[in-house]
């Protein structure tokens, strides 16, 4: 791994359309334009010397480096310290706003705060995914990168006409753009970065990109004054909220699981799958959480994107139900998978898969979720009109149909279809939440029959989700495997948190998935999931556990556990998928499931401390 940058080593910026990753030596290793799931310009995330990248760093071969956010702000500073002198580089993305556009800008500062400082200066776009060449045109203005599909990277560098020349360019037999620039302290230059420019190359000037600036540091400060969150993480809570505003695609309202591809839940293990898109399940639990902190205007955004996936389908028939299990952000279902055979891999760790060929997966789970979130959304003073609970009640029509056949269950596995427990929980639960919507509104409704069904999946789950043998909830009937999804059980009010059946779950997951306090999804080897190798422990489930413990009164546990995991975050407060037994982060990074389960834990244990 020497070559490639640790994922816990990158900050995150973004516009609400499109996002970019920053390493703490500056360099932007990821950016997709002009959406999340679009083609990259820069992929030297997953493959260092084909993959492009734009890099600002100083030319000293020696050097320290910090990295933090403006506070309040999706405004990512790297700070250069050598013992010659001090700089910095500002990134930013300034907000697009909700109308689909295919501009999008990323600015690059550079300034000298400390002695004097030469950076070097290396842009070098790789578009569609490094499979595209591309052309350099370079102007007194400026310079533009051009790719044999038309599309375009205009380079605008920041400065007045009339400044002294501070830069040296070199170009390459790559079409790529070297500069050599040397600062004093108090002297600034920059980049601004542009897909999509409306014009050619022109020098931004000092008073644009203070404008540039100040609208961003007030989008970002306006917008957190929404937040409620008062408890005692406020600081990690609000920057999880930052992090999920960065990763939501604002014209739909739709939330990518995460702004990366292919990142690794093992090192050169195949487990490397494509999370720019958004699914049913995580978008749902993000419902909680934002209005958990006041941010109504994103969750009804979110139930506006939800009710036209159930609308779009209502009714129809097929193995695998009226919802797919995730969708594009434009709410689009095309997700097919492919391998890009001509890059490595982060750290070597091949394939790198773009598209999702789980999307065609049944499970089940997903109509709780969507139903759950509903119901929440709707005691907070959301309303469902007459077209969404007509599509709604066909979705339950099919469920009462269908919820008792295998499926391949929350975690995606591709080893088969199981009777997952979780599954039937959650078919549970969608049952339960739509009769508590059609009684508090007299909606019609086949209550006879959700009841039926309701009462029939909980007698199923307690007659064959239960082991006698681990006196525990197991993975799926007739196994004596374990598995943290169930850590929601209680959460969703299948069971009491004090039920000795539940109180003996969390005593079985304990001792088998929590390792000191890190939690594993379930054991591979137990149960196997159709893919080689094995995985961290997942930074979603030991927030789960979290939750669950305070629900279950075992408040002290759940504190320690949780700031053990504070200590996990890296160096901005931003979580990937997993961590491996060296503490390391894994997986695609930064994942909004992670973050929105922090939320949820932390609202949950605050509330059960402040009670005792």
């Amino acid at each position: 791994m020497d070559d490639y940058p640790l994922i816990e080593n990158h900050g995150l910026i973004g516009d609400l359309q499109t996002a970019a990753l920053v390493t703490t030596d500056g360099v932007v290793d990821w950016f997709c334009s002009p959406r999340f799931d679009s083609p990259s310009v820069f992929g030297a995330l997953l493959d260092k010397e084909k993959g492009g990248h734009c890099t600002v760093r100083p030319a000293h071969t020696t050097y320290a480096t910090k990295q933090l956010y403006l506070p309040d702000t999706a405004i990512l500073v790297t700070r250069f310290m050598t013992e010659a002198g001090a700089g910095e580089v500002m990134d930013f993305m300034p907000v697009t706003g909700t109308t689909v556009t295919g501009r999008h800008r990323l600015v690059r500062l550079v300034r000298c705060v400390r002695g004097s400082m030469t950076f070097q200066v290396e842009i070098a776009p790789r578009f569609d995914y490094g499979r595209q060449a591309h052309r350099l045109h370079i102007t007194q203005h400026g310079a533009v990168f051009a790719a044999q599909d038309g599309t375009e990277l205009t380079v605008h560098p920041i400065r007045e006409p009339e400044d002294e020349q501070l830069v040296d360019v070199l170009t390459d037999r790559d079409a790529d753009l070297h500069l050599s620039l040397t600062l004093q302290a108090g002297q600034q230059r920059g980049l601004v970065l542009e897909m999509g420019a409306e014009g050619p190359p022109a020098e931004v000037r000092r008073d644009e990109h203070q404008r540039l600036f100040d609208e961003t540091v007030g989008f970002w400060r306006s917008w957190l004054t929404q937040s409620r969150y008062t408890g005692r993480w406020r600081e990690m809570v609000e920057r999880s909220a930052i992090t999920l505003k960065l990763m939501t695609f604002a014209p739909s309202g739709g939330l990518v699981a995460a702004p990366t591809a292919a990142l690794p839940e093992q090192l050169g293990g195949e487990r490397n799958w494509d999370y720019r898109f958004t699914w049913i399940r995580d978008a749902s639990f993000s419902v909680y959480a934002l209005l958990g902190l006041g941010f109504t205007d994103e969750a009804r955004a979110f139930i506006i994107w939800l009710g036209d996936r159930v609308k779009e389908r209502a009714g129809s028939e097929g193995d695998t139900g009226p919802l797919n299990i995730m969708y594009k952000v434009d709410g689009s279902s095309d997700l097919d998978e492919q391998i890009l055979d001509h890059w490595e891999g982060y750290a070597r760790s091949a394939p790198v898969r773009i598209g999702n060929g789980a999307a065609t997966q049944l499970q089940l789970d997903i109509y709780g979720e969507a139903l759950d979130s509903i119901y929440f959304a709707h005691r907070h003073g959301f309303q469902v009109g007459h077209g969404g609970w007509t599509s709604l009640r066909t979705d339950l029509d099919w469920l009462a149909d269908h919820w008792d056949q295998a499926e391949e269950g929350i975690w995606e596995t591709r080893g088969g279809r199981q009777d997952f427990t979780y599954g039937r929980v959650m078919s549970w639960v969608a049952f339960d939440r739509a009769l508590r919507l059609a009684e508090s509104k007299g909606w019609p409704s086949a209550a006879e029959r959700w009841h039926a069904e309701r009462d029939a999946v909980y007698e199923q789950v307690m007659a064959k989700g239960w082991s006698e043998g681990r006196q525990a909830f197991v993975q799926h009937y007739g196994s004596g495997v374990l598995d943290s999804s169930l850590l929601r059980m209680a959460t969703v009010g299948f069971l009491t948190p004090g039920d000795p059946m539940w109180e003996s779950t969390l005593d079985a997951m304990e001792e088998e998935l929590v390792s000191d306090s890190l939690v594993y999804r379930y054991n591979p080897e137990a149960s196997p999931d159709g893919l080689r190798g094995s995985e961290g422990t997942f930074s979603l489930c030991t927030f789960m556990y979290v939750d669950a413990l305070a629900r279950a009164g075992r408040t002290d546990r759940a504190r320690l556990v949780f700031e053990k995991m504070m200590g996990y975050a890296n160096h901005l407060g931003l979580y990937s998928e997993e961590i491996d037994p060296t503490g390391r982060q894994l997986g695609n990074f930064p994942q909004a499931f992670t973050h929105l389960a922090l939320i949820d834990s932390a609202i949950t244990l605050n509330a059960a401390l402040d009670r005792r």
